[in-house]
């Protein structure tokens, strides 16, 4: 693991949620503390499947009754339930005087999102959505390349992102509550799509959802227009239980362009106007890191007053808004525009 990490105070870490993410997250989180889980359901089994991890890392993983209970014990939480819950978690956590954070999306809605930015900044604490992409290598490799000039003026975008329907959990395929495919899958692209390009003006999306309600399938196409006038094609897709999860994506600029695909040899390729100046660029990376680890290793130290992380609550808030026009035009029919 990496240096950040060893080298952290070690926390007493509440997390809120035992589904499917909270696995994710623990290895990290017993690396950085002892951990306090409470959950509807399911706390115990998730505590038992991880006694041996929090062993292995001289941490301990114990489970609360209450809410109440993990909030008075912890120095900071993490909240991992499902979506159209996030809201009411984080503004107790909030509302506790702790350091928050938050599972995608930030919140179902932008009022929200919004709201709970405003409280985290009036009480003076630190929230920060886990937009875990942004730690994933071939995505920091593709904001590097960007924000250094290596691909000029950016001007096409195109991101893909397909898996298996979550039919395990009924509320994934509830759009009202987790906001569908564009609000659970692809928001991580969208995320991707504004930290690389820019701020986004106008937003337009079609999705069909297609199957029987035992094998559903989901699809959707989202166009961003940003303000430097680079276009952004976002497309997902939940499929059949067989579909093995990819990812891909292509960035085209003035300079050149660069490539990823999660089912190639190569995580990435570049064609460049200047093949030379590849071998700096591209960031250090250990393949041993687990982006969840790196991502919450980042999130406790900014608590602890390190730097502040590649995500903030504002890219949180902003990315809740994009996928929301998203859903707001497949709706109408009709592109959205988007304002900050």
């Amino acid at each position: 693991m990496t240096s950040q990490s060893e080298s952290l105070a070690r926390k007493r870490i509440g997390l809120v949620g035992a589904g499917g993410i909270s696995v994710a997250h623990l290895p990290g989180l017993l690396r950085l503390g002892d951990v306090v889980v409470h959950a509807r359901e399911g706390a115990h089994e998730l505590v038992a499947a991880f006694t041996d991890t929090a062993r292995a890392e001289g941490s301990t993983i114990t489970v609360a009754d209450s809410l109440d209970e993990l909030l008075a014990g912890v120095d900071v939480v993490d909240v991992v339930v499902p979506t159209h819950a996030h809201a009411e978690v984080v503004r107790a956590a909030i509302a506790a005087g702790k350091d928050v954070v938050s599972e995608k999306p930030l919140a179902r809605t932008d009022a929200d999102a919004a709201d709970l930015a405003a409280r985290a900044a009036d009480a003076g604490v630190q929230l920060y959505p886990a937009q875990v992409v942004r730690w994933f290598p071939a995505y920091a490799r593709l904001h590097e390349a960007a924000t250094t000039g290596l691909l000029g003026d950016l001007a096409v975008l195109r991101f893909s992102r397909s898996g298996a329907f979550p039919t395990h959990v009924p509320w994934f395929g509830d759009r009202a509550l987790s906001g569908g495919i564009v609000m659970d899958q692809m928001i991580h692209d969208l995320d991707i799509a504004r930290w690389v390009a820019g701020e986004v003006t106008r937003v337009s999306a079609v999705s069909v959802r297609a199957g029987s309600e035992a094998e559903p399938v989901e699809a959707a196409h989202v166009l961003l227009t940003h303000e430097s006038g680079a276009i952004s094609h976002v497309a997902g897709l939940w499929g059949p239980q067989h579909l093995a999860f990819t990812t891909e994506y292509s960035v085209t600029g003035t300079l050149g362009s660069l490539s990823h695909s999660s089912r190639a040899e190569e995580d990435t390729r570049s064609d460049l106007a200047a093949p030379a100046s590849v071998d700096g660029f591209l960031p250090a990376v250990d393949p041993a890191d687990d982006p969840y680890a790196l991502e919450l290793a980042d999130f406790l130290a900014a608590f602890d007053g390190g730097a502040p992380p590649r995500v903030s609550v504002d890219d949180g808030v902003a990315a809740v808004r994009l996928a929301n026009a998203a859903i707001a035009s497949i709706e109408s029919g009709q592109p959205v525009e988007v304002s900050r």
